[in-house]
């Protein structure tokens, strides 16, 4: 019975882990690319990337997320023939979006290079985007079809295969690229095309694990279909939906889905349009790709990465929360509402204060002790190490929103903080000409915003009151405590050891502190520490002096 527990349980962090971890994978990415490519290879690989997931968001995401629900109610009550047509329908209407999708990129490549991110040697990256484009519509119609039937760990599976193939892909084909660009440049007498094209060899690494994405889907589309066959016979449904019922019923379902998702990543693209005009006006031009590539390519995963630690702590909560929230279990949902923040709190804290002290080793690690552009990173992570803390509680509270169905108050959240944020980015960089520093003070604005708007509209709803103390204001005091010791850590060592040295030795002592810490202000007790690594230790200490 016990292994059977724990076999369901892995089943299921698979499934809930899926999303954040490929979203790690492809943060994680941009840091071996950009030694591979170089920092400016980044930045014109950077519109055509985003452009991918804008896209993908859309006809992968939110069409695969809609058609899996009314799949899912359907197979439910047995109603397996309309089940199949929601499935015929979805992907006729991807086929088609995504078609209508990937010849925009094609053929609006030139304008979307040299109009909306004034970066024209990213064309060719962009027109590599196409294809990945359309082979993402076809790859999201599979995984809303598996969902739908309850096959949560194939999507899963598939969704790992997919980053891995990515990761592997994007490096291999971009390294190989980068060195016939290099020919190409030293005929040219350009150094630039180098980059160009190991951009668009790192596009063509994207496109290839869209193509292993979907074979995967496909052959095991075929292995189930088999199984599923026999399942029309059993039908119970009353009459046969129209095509036109179903496709008004997945657009309702996927446009506000969508438009949230987008709303919520677009902010990338219109940053490096301000910043390349930014650095063009204030003739810093030749340095303006290489600067958004290290912007983009170590900068934003660093932060992101941490960001996304704590969402992997929190997110298998989110459900539960939704879920004592339908059985009108109001006192069970503020209790785990509240432990979902706690858990933020413990984690987003250190990591936003460890990133933040520890950012002239990281950069180091990623340039080199004299380099300039060492100094440039390590001053935008102490400025901009905040935003980890900001983007784990708006990941929090959308997502409740998002369970609870409050569909219109996301929305809202996200169109205002993106406005608001437009509108801070243009006056601070192509106004104040501030360059990277005025997008950080936008980006602070977007999370910062959205996280207060979805907080109120939760509030609104639930009435749910946090604990001030115990919640953040403990958590907080201990991670400062444990940053502190961090940085004098740091502070000695960094003329002896080695960056990476430094990094892993004031981090096992900074966690270490920032946990005990948390035991002595009686933020977690006996039973959290079991269930955490190592937490034996800390029990065993917590005894021997009384706390526990």
């Amino acid at each position: 019975m016990n292994i059977q527990w724990m076999a369901k349980n892995l089943k299921n962090r698979i499934v809930l882990s899926a999303g954040i971890v490929s979203y790690m994978l492809l943060l994680l990415l941009r840091v071996p690319l950009s030694r591979i490519i170089g920092d400016a290879g980044v930045g014109l690989f950077a519109p055509a990337f985003e452009l991918f997931i804008l896209t993908t968001l859309v006809i992968s995401y939110g069409m695969s997320n809609a058609m899996a629900g009314i799949i899912r109610y359907r197979v439910k009550r047995e109603r397996y023939r309309n089940a199949g047509k929601v499935f015929r329908t979805a992907f006729v209407m991807n086929l088609f979006t995504g078609t209508v999708m990937a010849l925009f990129v094609l053929f609006f490549s030139k304008w979307i290079a040299e109009v909306l991110v004034l970066e024209r040697l990213s064309r060719m990256a962009v027109m590599a985007a196409a294809p990945s484009v359309f082979l993402a519509a076809l790859v999201g119609i599979f995984r809303g079809y598996f969902s739908g039937y309850g096959m949560g760990v194939l999507t899963a599976h598939s969704q790992y295969i997919e980053k891995l193939a990515m990761f592997v892909g994007a490096l291999l084909s971009g390294r190989a690229f980068y060195g016939y660009g290099q020919k190409v440049a030293a005929l040219m007498k350009t150094e630039a095309h180098s980059y160009a094209y190991g951009a668009l060899g790192a596009m063509i690494g994207v496109c290839i694990s869209q193509v292993v994405a979907l074979l995967h889907l496909l052959l095991v589309y075929v292995i189930y279909a088999g199984a599923l066959k026999g399942r029309p016979g059993q039908d119970n449904s009353r009459r046969a939906e129209t095509r036109f019922e179903i496709q008004r019923m997945l657009a309702i379902n996927m446009v506000p889905l969508a438009a949230v998702a987008v709303l919520s990543n677009l902010f990338m693209i219109a940053d490096q349009r301000y910043f390349n005009y930014c650095m063009n006006v204030t003739e810093q031009g030749n340095v303006r790709t290489a600067q958004w590539g290290c912007y983009y390519g170590k900068f934003a995963p660093l932060v992101g990465i941490c960001a996304a630690v704590s969402c992997l702590f929190v997110h298998g909560m989110i459900g539960k929360i939704s879920n004592a929230y339908e059985r009108e279990e109001y006192r069970s949902m503020r209790e785990r509402m509240g432990r979902a923040v706690r858990n933020v709190s413990m984690m987003a804290f250190p990591s936003a204060i460890y990133l933040a002290v520890l950012g002239k080793p990281f950069s180091v690690c990623c340039y080199g002790r004299t380099t300039a552009q060492s100094a440039v990173l390590a001053g935008w992570l102490s400025k901009g190490a905040v935003l980890a803390v900001l983007f784990a509680f708006s990941f929090l509270f959308g997502q409740i929103l998002y369970r609870m169905r409050m569909t219109r108050e996301l929305f809202l959240a996200a169109a205002a903080s993106f406005m608001i944020h437009l509108a801070a980015a243009y006056f601070m960089t192509q106004r104040g000409h501030m360059g990277v520093d005025g997008l950080l003070c936008a980006l602070i604005l977007f999370f910062g915003i959205y996280m207060v708007l979805a907080y109120v509209f939760l509030d609104r709803r639930i009435k749910y009151k946090p604990d001030w103390f115990k919640g953040i204001l403990f958590p907080l005091a201990a991670a400062a405590a444990s940053g502190l010791v961090v940085y004098l850590i740091n502070r000695l060592l960094s003329g002896v050891a080695g960056a990476a040295l430094c990094i892993i030795i004031s981090l096992f002592v900074g966690v270490f502190l920032h946990i005990l810490f948390l035991v002595l202000l009686r933020v977690i007790d006996e039973a959290e520490l079991q269930e955490m690594p190592l937490g034996f230790l800390f029990i065993a200490l917590g005894r021997a002096t009384g706390i526990l």
